[in-house]
């Protein structure tokens, strides 16, 4: 009986980190193809499109006190010259960006 538990919680715990791991990777495919553009591949908006539309740096001190929420809702809904991407993306994918983002905060 607890080896049984013990192979359920290994196994829930594989399949939470392996969903992480996922989200990260999903999170940065879709930050390639939709948001570096701008925002440059690092977050910092050194490509010359960032700089030319005077992106901000995800390293911004604003930046950084947004919350996930935020975030997801500006890329949602879009903000300033930035379009909206809620018809193109699902809130997963949304979400998945959003942690992506922050680990360029990093």
């Amino acid at each position: 009986m607890n080896r049984n538990k013990l192979v359920l919680a290994t196994l829930m715990f594989t399949g939470f980190a392996t969903c992480t791991v996922f989200a990260q990777s999903g999170g940065a495919d879709v930050y390639k193809s939709k948001c570096a553009m701008c925002h440059g591949a690092d977050g910092t908006a050194s490509s010359p499109a960032g700089k030319a539309m005077k992106t901000p740096s995800f390293k911004d001190p604003a930046v950084m006190k947004m919350s996930s929420a935020e975030l997801a809702g500006i890329v949602k809904a879009g903000k300033g010259r930035m379009p909206a991407y809620g018809s193109q993306l699902s809130d997963a994918q949304i979400k998945s960006v959003v942690a992506y983002i922050h680990t360029l905060q990093k």
